[in-house]
């Protein structure tokens, strides 16, 4: 190896050596991956990360201040964005599906968080207090909260224009769309409560019947946001301990050329006149029918 090469290695080698982390991530119930290194829970994510988050929110802290709450089963690639200047501390974020809440002060340089339909630009001055949703259906939620909030400017990877989120504005671009924007979006567009919450609910009583339960009809608003899965439906039927569960499988035939009779009726008070038949063929053939189906769910009750 020349001398040429080992000044180019040792450049090299000093810059890693040099490189700061750009965040912090517990690894309970946490999956990075990327430039990091991990130690005693914690993984400490070097130039770039992908970190998934799983069944609660995960907090994220950044080197150079504030924190990020990646929801529940989110995915957010995080890398540091050197492109205006070697010493800037400027971050990109990829958000493909999922919400996620940022709450610092932006630097210098501005932040960008990537969708795979916008780009949304994070400047200062100001303390970001900011909130973006993505649905699978491109549906993208952006929450810019507070008085002193930053300046957000969103442009479309496909269509031109932009558009500024003003402070305390909470949009929504419906299918990530420029041209169909409401400006004044009712629902939260950050990460939903964690706890089970109850869709239907009458004077305390969950809908579903005397033996229901509040379990049968909690439902997380993760799943409804579309941020989970539902659980898969068991393969077999789920019977309570202690409770008799059987199966039958009983083939009902009916015979249109039987012509037996059903047993006779009496009653001790009033017994009812004697009836003329009409038609004794139809008669027997349906009395035989009726009679064979009282008889299949008598034997099958033990009556």
């Amino acid at each position: 190896m020349t001398l040429k090469h080992l000044l180019v290695f040792a450049a090299a080698f000093a810059a890693n050596a040099q490189q700061k982390p750009i965040a912090y991530v517990p690894t309970d119930d946490v999956t990075v991956s990327g430039s990091l290194e991990v130690a005693n829970g914690k993984a400490t994510v070097g130039n770039n990360g992908s970190i998934t988050a799983g069944d609660k929110t995960a907090k994220i802290v950044l080197a150079r201040g504030g924190e990020l709450r990646l929801c529940a089963s989110t995915q957010v690639h995080i890398m540091a964005d050197r492109s205006m200047a070697p010493d800037s501390s400027a971050l990109m974020f990829a958000l493909d599906r999922g919400a996620i809440e940022a709450s610092y002060q932006p630097g210098k340089y501005s932040d960008v968080l990537l969708t795979p339909d916008l780009r949304i630009l994070i400047s200062g001055p100001g303390d970001a207090d900011l909130k973006v949703r993505v649905n699978k259906q491109g549906d993208t939620c952006i929450d810019n909260h507070g008085e002193n909030a930053p300046y957000i400017t969103v442009t479309s990877q496909f269509e031109e224009g932009v558009y500024r989120v003003k402070p305390n504005q909470r949009v929504l671009f419906e299918h990530g769309s420029l041209s169909q924007v409401v400006d004044n979006e009712q629902e939260p567009c950050g990460c939903p409560p964690e706890k089970p919450v109850e869709v239907a609910n009458t004077k305390g009583k969950p809908v579903g019947g005397p033996s229901s339960t509040p379990a049968d009809t909690a439902f997380p608003l993760a799943v409804s946001e579309g941020l989970k899965p539902p659980p898969a439906a068991p393969p077999q039927p789920v019977v309570p301990a202690g409770i008799p569960h059987a199966q039958v499988d009983v083939p009902l035939a009916y015979n249109g050329e039987s012509t037996q009779k059903p047993a006779p009726v009496s009653s001790p008070v009033n017994p009812p006149p004697p009836q003329t038949v009409v038609n004794s063929s139809e008669n027997k053939t349906s009395r035989g029918f009726f009679h064979k189906v009282g008889h299949f769910f008598a034997r099958l009750f033990g009556r």
